[in-house]
């Protein structure tokens, strides 16, 4: 394909390195990691054991603490709904925020159903939740705050030490959905005071399909209630036969990720800057959306006046960009996230989001702005054309 791909956050190439990982575990090294009695399960069993350290070491985590999921939809799931479900009947109380992923939302309004009480956090104008708001918002019966570690819509990354220690201190469960954060942010489960983690491997150059929830073993311990029952995988938090090719492209993708942490954080940091500060230069009425600082390294989210994001994006078919979250792309209304940062009444309909990746050039960085500037420039005098004719007739 010769299109410039700029849509990292809703996902990302497979790295060729982890490719070559996963090849075996179709081809040669395919036996099940549930079959304890034959060398072709033994195999799958130290890989996945080996994936799972690998995963763990890039949170901070024990790598018994890791639960591998199909994917951070499913570990949201099992975060919320496993919790609570041990408190049925009795008093229980949730914290979120109004920005989340409907991975949460959605969970959170099937828990409503059941008898659990939400709070819905409002954020500020770039999309950062107050800590004020959620220890106000906790009470005697909250079990759980659960508050995204960084927007996958406009970036905004939230204090999560901060809020892990506020949790801490009011004996309340901490858990975040880190998807857009792992493998691109510093994360430490302990010295965060992160009680649940959710995320997935394709957000980090890894395999679709397969995904992680960090549950904590101790000081507190966290109890969940498996979602799928059956043969008792993963020590009975979820079972199913473990998909071993994905685990063992996750555990690369994230060994990747770790090893080149800080180096990778500062060219994308660098690729993003270059593409807000030429497109904000550059498209009359650009400006950006979300967070100077304090911003995912590879999300840039612009909002051009006077511009409609889905008629830009038609028309620049050969550059892979997004008006809002790809989860929820199905459905033509405005972003929820975008909605509740106030600001200029077409912010939902005239935002475009744009996300690098490692693979990501320089050159194509150059192409996207001019291609984004012209076309911009094209509708917005498109639409004044139209708009005098309606004003004659």
């Amino acid at each position: 394909m010769n299109t410039i791909y700029l849509d990292n956050n809703a996902t990302t190439r497979v790295d060729p390195a982890v490719v070559e990982a996963m090849v075996p575990f179709y081809t040669e090294v395919y036996g099940n990691a549930s079959s304890a009695s034959h060398a072709y399960g033994w195999a799958a069993i130290d890989c996945v054991d080996t994936a799972r350290k690998q995963v763990a070491d890039l949170i901070g985590a024990d790598e018994q603490e890791i639960v591998f999921t199909s994917g951070a939809t499913e570990s949201c799931n099992l975060a919320l709904k496993g919790v609570f479900e041990l408190y049925r009947g009795a008093p229980a109380h949730l914290v979120t925020q109004v920005t989340e992923h409907p991975a949460v939302l959605e969970t959170a309004r099937v828990l409503e159903t059941q008898g659990v009480s939400v709070t819905y956090l409002p954020v500020d104008s770039v999309g950062r939740v107050r800590l004020s708001d959620i220890a106000d918002a906790i009470r005697p019966e909250t079990v759980l705050v659960s508050i995204m570690a960084a927007n996958n819509e406009i970036g905004t990354i939230n204090d999560l030490g901060a809020i892990g220690a506020l949790c801490g201190e009011r004996d309340v469960l901490f858990h975040t959905d880190a998807t857009q954060a792992v493998g691109k942010l510093k994360i430490d489960v302990e010295q965060m005071g992160i009680h649940m983690l959710s995320c997935s491997a394709h957000k980090m150059h890894g395999p679709k399909g397969v995904g992680a929830l960090y549950a904590r073993r101790r000081r507190p311990a966290v109890k969940l209630k498996a979602q799928i029952d059956g043969g008792g995988q993963e020590r009975g938090r979820r079972s199913g036969t473990l998909n071993v090719p994905g685990i063992v492209g996750f555990g690369a993708a994230a060994a990747i990720c770790r090893e080149n942490l800080n180096e990778e954080s500062q060219e994308l940091s660098a690729m993003r800057d270059r593409l807000i500060e030429g497109l904000l230069s550059a498209v009359d009425g650009a400006a950006l959306v979300g967070p100077g600082d304090r911003r995912l390294a590879n999300n840039a989210s612009i909002y051009i006046a006077g511009v409609n994001s889905e008629a830009l994006m038609a028309s620049l078919h050969d550059i892979a960009m997004s008006s809002g979250s790809a989860c929820s792309s199905a459905a033509v209304k405005p972003s929820h996230v975008l909605t509740a940062l106030g600001g200029p009444s077409d912010l939902a309909q005239s935002t475009i989001r744009l996300g690098v990746s490692r693979f990501t050039t320089e050159q194509e960085i150059e192409t996207a702005i001019r291609r984004i500037t012209a076309e911009a420039g094209r509708l917005r005098q498109l639409t004044s054309s139209v708009d005098r004719v309606f004003r004659k007739s």
